[in-house]
């Protein structure tokens, strides 16, 4: 299996003084997902800023295939004022879109809606088919069930391991539960 990422000896923090990251080294395989987990402020979510480019480590590597992602917040993902078919569209290739709106449970008619006009759960939905359609080699998951309620949750989880021998996943999480069912590894920050 090819890897998706590979994180050599990264040093980062927002101060010299104050690191969050000091010599991290990961790497993720194709067909893998590993979990991150920790308290609140530790570096997860920086973790994922730094994959994608957003910021620069002070030291090491970091090379990732391509990759999308599914935000914590799907409204912040999300434009305000353009469809979510339209923003999703200008990303990504609707070609499978009539198969991933059937494996995510969501009605064609929501996607001709603003984001404000779905619920959290909905809007959370088409992040995640936004991400998928995308054809990712490496999917960030930023708490991607947060937003949805428990048996939801797990359908949505389950759905996502499906696809996962054409890509690898790296999954911020709080729900240990579902970091020991899904994960290859646990990575504690």
């Amino acid at each position: 299996m090819k890897t998706v990422l590979r994180i050599e000896n990264m040093t980062f923090g927002f101060t010299k003084e104050k690191l969050l990251f000091n010599q991290f080294s990961l790497q993720l395989k194709q067909g893998e997902i590993k979990a991150i987990v920790g308290k609140s402020g530790v570096g997860k979510s920086t973790l994922f800023e730094l994959i994608l480019g957003h910021l620069t480590p002070i030291e090491g590597t970091i090379v990732a295939a391509k990759t999308s992602e599914v935000f914590q917040d799907p409204y912040s993902s999300f434009h305000p004022s353009y469809s979510v078919r339209r923003q999703i569209a200008d990303v990504a290739s609707l070609e499978s879109l009539h198969y991933y709106l059937g494996e995510l449970n969501i009605e064609r008619a929501l996607l001709e809606k603003l984001p404000h006009e779905l619920s959290g759960g909905q809007l959370q939905r088409c992040s995640i088919l936004r991400a998928l359609l995308m054809t990712p080699d490496l999917l960030l998951l930023d708490e991607p069930t947060s937003a949805l309620d428990n048996v939801v949750q797990l359908d949505v989880m389950k759905m996502l391991l499906k696809y996962l021998p054409q890509m690898g996943m790296l999954l911020i999480t709080h729900e240990m539960d579902i970091a020991a069912w899904c994960a290859d590894e646990i990575i504690r920050l």
